[in-house]
């Protein structure tokens, strides 16, 4: 089931505000259990955290900065109205 596109901002929310925050606060706390490796290996290690965190939740994060694609023809400002009203101000 696909979700709609104000589910998949509220999802994206949650994920960003709740999610990554407890993400974030378990990854130290499970990395600082161990002796500290050499810097470029924290690195990568958090930067592979970082990527694996957000590879399950794809579908919910693509598209959410764009415009609603379900939003009628009604909601979307008339261009052409624009772009008359534009060109009758140039005139003048």
């Amino acid at each position: 089931m696909a979700l709609s596109y104000k589910a998949r901002r509220r999802w994206s929310l949650f994920l960003l505000l709740v999610w990554l925050p407890l993400f974030v606060v378990v990854a130290v706390t499970v990395t600082g259990l161990f002796e500290r490796p050499p810097i470029w290996l924290e690195v990568a290690i958090y930067a592979g955290l970082g990527l694996i965190w957000a590879l399950p939740f794809r579908a919910v994060f693509r598209g959410v900065g764009r415009e609603d694609p379900e939003a009628g023809a009604e909601d979307a400002p008339d261009s052409s109205a624009e772009m008359t009203s534009d060109r009758k101000n140039r005139a003048e």
